[in-house]
């Protein structure tokens, strides 16, 4: 078992308050607010860090035990729906990592911008894309949020750059985007997120160098789900620190399965960020219970039994759940409610993704540029052309 996988299931048997025994499950007043102890953050130059304890409202829990839910849920569904053949290509899902990419969304602006690696889905929907839209691209249909020609690894939003395919080369263009923030002074900032495989990528590095000499405004977020394309962070990384890595840019580590430390952290970066301080690097501890690609089961380079421990101490939806209900944020039957209102939500979904038409062949040159005047574009030979319309 990875050495690190027991820091993250001891950091999530702490943080939460020891259940002290639930009102008969009958309807009750519900508090307001509740305040949680989350695990400390170690910090790479910075003399202080996130806060070691929290307020959750029950707004918020709702909120986000709603979105986390769905999120599974629509990962469940899309396993199922690849394995039917109905959705095609590549296909990283996203199931265990729910923690970050809520925390994440719950801590910035939505003026702010966010981009990320192939395992996207998560972030498509927390920045505001639709169930429809996202299952519609994952099936390549018409309604889809890039019109049923991105699928998986290309999707797009408001103030959301995708899901990049090549590994790695969403973090210049995240730089750029914050080069673009700097330049407007419109005091917004951006998430560049990119995996543990992606850590060891040169241009990773060469772009924690032109953010921190340019003070770019820039989060850059390490999702360490402990590995990469089957192999584990201990046999392709000489040093596991990911939030030391860019050396003079300051980082802080985090736990990902948690929800409330990431948002408190991810509050932290970014008023780091925000008051011109320039770039901070965030490594988010997570786990990713599917394997890397839907072509892989995850279970050769892993244990069954290592998955199992994860998903009994560290899951990030169950933690959150017991948080809600000990603290009388909740009940039981609550979130049963909102279990079943998100499935009805998915199968909607899947059904619209499944029935929607696919794009017509001629609109393959559809979309190429923004704001551009109708032109023709070549297609596979010369004989074959498509119109290219904004």
């Amino acid at each position: 078992m990875p050495k690190m996988l027991p820091v993250v299931s001891r950091a999530l048997r702490g943080a939460c308050p020891k259940p002290t025994g639930r009102a008969p499950l009958v309807a009750r007043n519900f508090v307001n607010e509740a305040s949680f102890d989350i695990r400390k953050c170690d910090l790479h130059r910075l003399e202080e860090g996130p806060p070691i304890s929290t307020v959750l409202t029950r707004e918020d829990g709702l909120k986000y035990y709603k979105t986390m839910q769905t999120i599974r849920r629509m990962e469940m569904k899309a396993d199922q729906l690849y394995k039917q053949k109905v959705i095609r290509g590549f296909c990283h899902l996203y199931d265990g990592q729910e923690a970050c990419c809520m925390g994440i969304e719950a801590a910035i602006r939505r003026t702010d911008h966010v981009i990320t690696a192939y395992r996207a889905h998560g972030f498509c929907f927390t920045r505001g894309l639709s169930l429809r839209e996202i299952m519609a691209e994952l099936t390549g249909r018409k309604g889809g949020c890039a019109k049923g020609k991105g699928g998986s690894m290309h999707m797009y939003g408001k103030n959301f750059y995708g899901g990049n395919g090549i590994v790695g080369a969403q973090v210049p263009l995240g730089a750029g985007i914050a080069l673009a923030c700097k330049y407007q002074g419109n005091d917004e900032i951006c998430f560049a997120l990119y995996g543990d495989g992606a850590a060891n990528q040169g241009q990773i590095f060469e772009t924690f160098n032109m953010a921190a000499l340019w003070k770019l405004p820039c989060v850059f977020v390490c999702e360490n789900n402990l590995y990469g394309m089957g192999t584990a962070v201990e046999r392709a990384a000489a040093s596991t620190d990911y939030y030391r890595r860019g050396d003079y840019i300051p980082g802080v580590r985090v736990d990902g399965m948690d929800v409330l430390c990431v948002r408190e952290a991810a509050k932290f970066v970014a008023a780091y960020c925000r008051s011109g301080k320039g770039p901070i690097v965030m490594e988010l501890q997570t786990y990713r219970y599917h394997g890397h690609s839907m072509s892989d089961p995850g279970i050769s380079y892993r244990s069954r039994d290592e998955i199992k421990e994860v998903r009994s101490k560290s899951d990030p939806i169950m933690h959150h759940k017991e948080r809600m209900v000990t603290s009388n944020l909740s009940s039981i039957e609550e979130l049963k409610e909102i279990d079943n209102e998100v499935r009805k939500e998915i199968e909607d979904a899947a059904q619209f993704a499944t029935a929607d038409p696919e794009p017509p062949l001629e609109e393959l040159g559809h979309h190429i540029y923004s704001g551009h005047p109708p032109f023709e574009v070549r297609g596979v030979n010369q004989w074959i052309k498509y119109k290219s319309v904004s």
